[in-house]
Parts: C-alpha cells; sequence; structure tokens
C-alpha cells in the first residue's frame, strides 16, 4: 500500500505542475483552481487519506476556488473592452440625410462630418430627411437612432 501512497503524491505534484504550466502558457485564468484542487489532494495523499477522499478533495477545493474566484478573474482579467472613438457618438445629434426607415432598411445621418448608416429601434419609426436624431449606440457599423 505504500507504493501506492507514493505514486498518487506523484500523480498529484504532477498534476499540479500541469495545471500550473497552462496557466502560464494561456491567457486568462483557466486552470489555476485545479492547481489549487491537486494541492489539496497532494497534502491529503501526503497525510496518508484513501484515493476517493483525495478525489473528493480535489474536487472540492477546486469547485469552492472556482466560486469563489471566478467573478473576480472576470471583471478584471477577462474584461478587456476596448473603447473607441465612434462611442463618443452616442448621445450626439445628427441630421438624417437619407430617411431612416427600419422596414426597408434605408437610412443615412451626418455627425462629425461623417457619413453613417442608421437604423431606428422601432420599425413603426420613420425619420425623415433633413430631421435631427440623436445617436442611442452603435451595432457593428450602423448608428441606432432615435427622434430628437
Amino acid at each position: 500500500m505504500l507504493g501506492m501512497e507514493n505514486s498518487m503524491t506523484a500523480v498529484w505534484v504532477v498534476l499540479m505542475i500541469v495545471f500550473l504550466v497552462v496557466e502560464g502558457i494561456v491567457p486568462g485564468l483557466v486552470s489555476i483552481w485545479f492547481a489549487l484542487g491537486a494541492l489539496a489532494a497532494l497534502i491529503s495523499s501526503m497525510l496518508g487519506a484513501q484515493l476517493w477522499l483525495q478525489a473528493v478533495w480535489f474536487i472540492v477545493v477546486s469547485v469552492l476556488a472556482l466560486i469563489a474566484t471566478r467573478p473576480l478573474a472576470k471583471k478584471y482579467v477577462n474584461s478587456r473592452v476596448q473603447a473607441t472613438n465612434a462611442d463618443m457618438l452616442i448621445g450626439q445629434e445628427c441630421v438624417v440625410k437619407e430617411a431612416v426607415n427600419q422596414l426597408a432598411e434605408t437610412g443615412a445621418v451626418a455627425i462629425g462630418g461623417k457619413i453613417w448608416t442608421a437604423r431606428t429601434d422601432s420599425a413603426d419609426t420613420i425619420l425623415e430627411e433633413g430631421s435631427i436624431a440623436v445617436v442611442e449606440r452603435i451595432e457593428g457599423v450602423k448608428l441606432i437612432v432615435r427622434k430628437k
């Protein structure tokens, strides 16, 4: 039985190293929780716990670490939203250059010296040429506008 305990200790060490290497290679946090779980299983293996208990420690610690830290990791690590100059258009007034009609899929507005394709949120809303609109948001390369 002593050989089994030593081999499981080696397995947990190898798994922990693999998870840490993967964590170092892949951008973002992807496997650090499993490395913590492997550390817990390694400690229980060194203390002589049975294999099923080592597996339980691995799963429980991994899941708890994931639950405890994933929201923070998601907020700070994977929140790379790139702001663009186009974001400055939101809330600005624009002049309708081509009637904005959702059903006909037509519409263009002028803002900041540039002509943009425009649409409205509602199929019922039609903005006539020459009217003033306000930019609500940007979807792809289209401005979503509303009547002022």
